[in-house]
């Protein structure tokens, strides 16, 4: 264990300082979501806004729009799913299935657990009460700002990964290279009262599974647990004014990069809400308060495993938290659309894509004469 937290921590520095802030024509190229957030009929958004309490048809649902949503928008993508039974405080003693999707994008010459993965998360799931809840900023406006930060950044990480010249790059070079991967998590809400053992539901199968499940002899990362460079959680967003306080000293310069994003993006006008920061605590102190893991959420069982968690979580949290009026027509959608830009800022800034932001669709890559320019997706034809 002692070797797997120090090749963790070796990876994060290693992260922090590969990271590349995005060019202004960059963060221009990021795309508005759109209609995709209308609550009524919006692609993306639209189909999460439904009571999903797991093991009901509802939650199958919407696990299978994210499916769809993968296999239509993101194919590159790998989908696995993990699955766990529990009984609960309402189940009679029946098992309620649980189950996780995880979505893992590696460079495409890297094998299993060769490269580490900055993680995107938000729980899926809505609580069983009040009846009807929807659980609108928790969390399903997190989920939709996560499937389209990675939409955004999709075709200009198949054009770096496209335009590396396996040949000519060594090792050394090959280090650098990071995947990515989306954690959408089922139960994490408490079927009765929040104890340890009623919340969390799928965060506590996924993080005790992955800790044993070792990849091959040899490798850089032990197991899928210590692949996780960072751990980036979103909950509760999408109520208008939000304020999301730096929570850990160990990952505060991730929150700075982020608040950077955020910071430029607005300078550009390019964010839909104005007069406010959503990530206010770019300067805090070490002797400020931080609240650390005083709040219960999906990031608790890999935080205890040794995992960088930052946390994305309005607080004081939305007034709406937990009633009925947690719904899609009380969410802000501006500011739903302007937290999934600044999430694929930050990710694309952690992937190293600036370069390749303004136009993935034409990618410098060398011919059969070692000259030329081909485009992405004759490129991705080859690999």
């Amino acid at each position: 264990m002692l070797w797997s937290r120090a090749a963790g921590l070796c990876a994060l520095l290693q992260s922090a300082l590969a990271y590349t802030p995005l060019s202004d024509a960059s963060l221009r190229s990021i795309p508005n979501p759109g209609n995709d957030f209308d609550i009524h009929d919006g692609a993306v958004l639209a189909p999460i806004l439904v009571p999903r309490v797991p093991g009901t048809p509802g939650s199958i649902a919407v696990l299978s729009h994210f499916a769809n949503f993968f296999q239509k928008s993101l194919s590159n993508w790998t989908i696995t799913y993990q699955n766990s039974t529990s009984t609960t405080p309402t189940s009679s003693g029946k098992q309620v299935p649980f189950v996780n999707l995880i979505a893992t994008r590696d460079p495409p010459w890297s094998s299993e657990g060769s490269v580490g993965r900055l993680a995107l998360v938000a729980h899926y799931d809505s609580k069983l009460t009040p009846e009807g809840f929807i659980g609108a900023t928790d969390s399903a406006a997190p989920c939709a700002m996560i499937l389209h930060a990675a939409r955004s950044i999709d075709q200009a990480l198949t054009a770096k990964w496209a335009n590396t010249d396996m040949d000519m790059a060594g090792l050394d070079d090959l280090e650098e290279y990071k995947g990515v991967q989306i954690l959408l998590l089922d139960g994490e809400e408490a079927f009765s009262v929040w104890t340890d053992t009623d919340s969390l539901y799928g965060a506590r199968s996924l993080a005790e599974t992955w800790e044993t499940t070792f990849n091959p002899a040899a490798s850089t990362y032990q197991s899928p647990l210590d692949s996780i460079d960072l751990f980036v959680l979103l909950d509760l967003l999408g109520a208008a004014t939000p304020n999301v306080p730096s929570y850990f000293k160990t990952t505060h310069w991730a929150y700075q990069l982020m608040a950077d994003a955020e910071t430029r993006l607005r300078s550009l006008g390019l964010l839909k809400t104005t007069n406010q920061k959503f990530l206010a605590e770019r300067e805090k102190k070490d002797s400020d308060r931080w609240l650390g893991g005083l709040i219960g959420d999906d990031h608790i069982p890999f935080m205890k495993r040794g995992v960088e968690i930052l946390h994305l979580i309005a607080y004081p949290f939305p007034s709406v938290w937990h009633t009925i009026q947690d719904d899609g027509e009380h969410l802000d959608i501006d500011t739903v659309s302007d937290w999934a830009k600044i999430v694929a800022a930050f990710t694309a800034g952690w992937l190293d894509l600036d370069e390749f932001m303004t136009n993935p669709s034409q990618v410098h890559a060398r011919d059969e004469n070692n000259e030329g320019l081909v485009s992405g997706a004759a490129v991705k034809d080859e690999l």
